[in-house]
């Protein structure tokens, strides 16, 4: 066994620290790390908690993170913060907002840049959930970057979505739009002091009253001050019953199958790009670029006739 890795089974959270910028760095050694982790997982729940900039996702992961605390278990985050555009790293405003919290013993946090991700998650958040699951952290926050709409990585990452509104208007046209109501599986009206709350919580209880949820889990609809720790416990409890309501549906065994399906294709098309590029080199590519730009082909048919020669490069019989 790796001696890094045996720090981390350990409990060593500086060694743990070393690991997980390994992996966002993709350090070579990475893969090789995270091959030895990946045997010692215990399956810890993923919560991811999203939506748009300024809902109190922090706040609210803060109050999460007490009541998980209060209960026993060891709480690892995964916090994406928008990437810095002098040092490329993460801006750090969900840790220093989850400061108070960040010092127990039993949490472990670490802030993530996006580096160009679109999904809400940092292209490396599910590599390090799984080193968190490994050190010991037996349930696991992620909290997107905040960027709206387009956070649906965390669905697939997450085994229960927590989609957080606020009050404002606008909120909720964008609460119900674009695949939010899709990945919801707890709604969270946070900021529920403020004019407008009950109105956005009708609105949401109205589109999901329109769906038939038959076998289905509905979401609820729950109102939260994070500020003040108002309505937390609450939301641990829905949370407490929809993983419930997975393990004897076996919606989660399916749920879990369906994420690693997707990663797996996900990891298979990185490698594959890879691989192309280091075989055929960038000239290549650049030669197809010019023949896009020059009109000669659109890059739809240089993209198959590439793929397609690459296949049949990869299919002839050895000499």
């Amino acid at each position: 066994m790796d001696p890094l890795v045996e720090r981390v089974l350990q409990g060593e959270k500086s060694a743990l620290a070393r690991v997980i910028s390994r992996i966002e760095n993709r350090e070579p050694q990475a893969v090789a790390l995270l091959d030895e982790l990946f045997l010692h997982q215990k399956a810890a729940p993923r919560i991811g908690v999203t939506g748009p900039p300024g809902a109190g996702k922090s706040t609210l992961v803060t109050g999460l993170i007490r009541i998980l605390r209060e209960q026993g278990h060891r709480v690892g985050v995964v916090a994406v913060d928008p990437t810095s555009p002098f040092s490329g790293g993460a801006v750090l405003g969900d840790r220093v907002r989850m400061n108070e919290v960040a010092l127990d013993p039993g949490v472990f946090i670490r802030s993530m840049a996006t580096r160009g991700s679109l999904g809400g998650l940092a292209s490396t958040s599910r590599e390090v959930c799984e080193a968190l699951d490994a050190f010991g952290s037996d349930r696991i926050l992620l909290e997107t970057v905040g960027v709206g709409q387009s956070e649906l990585d965390v669905a697939q990452a997450a085994d229960s979505t927590v989609v957080v509104v606020v009050p404002e208007s606008g909120d909720s046209v964008q609460a119900l739009k674009a695949g939010l109501m899709e990945i919801a599986d707890i709604f969270v009206v946070n900021k529920a002091d403020r004019e407008g709350a009950d109105r956005m919580v009708h609105d949401l209880e109205s589109a999901l009253s329109l769906k038939n949820w038959k076998d289905r889990w509905k979401p609820p609809v729950l109102k939260t001050v994070a500020s003040r720790g108002e309505g937390i416990r609450e939301v641990n409890e829905a949370l407490e019953r929809h993983a419930a309501w997975q393990l004897e549906t076996g919606q989660l065994s399916h749920r879990r199958r369906e994420s690693v399906g997707a990663r797996i294709l996900e990891l298979t098309r990185e490698a594959v790009t890879r691989a192309v590029l280091a075989k055929a080199g960038r000239p290549e590519l650049e030669a197809r670029v010019d023949a896009v730009l020059k009109g000669v082909e659109s890059p739809y048919r240089a993209a198959e006739r590439w793929a397609a020669e690459l296949l049949d490069t990869a299919n002839a019989p050895s000499p």
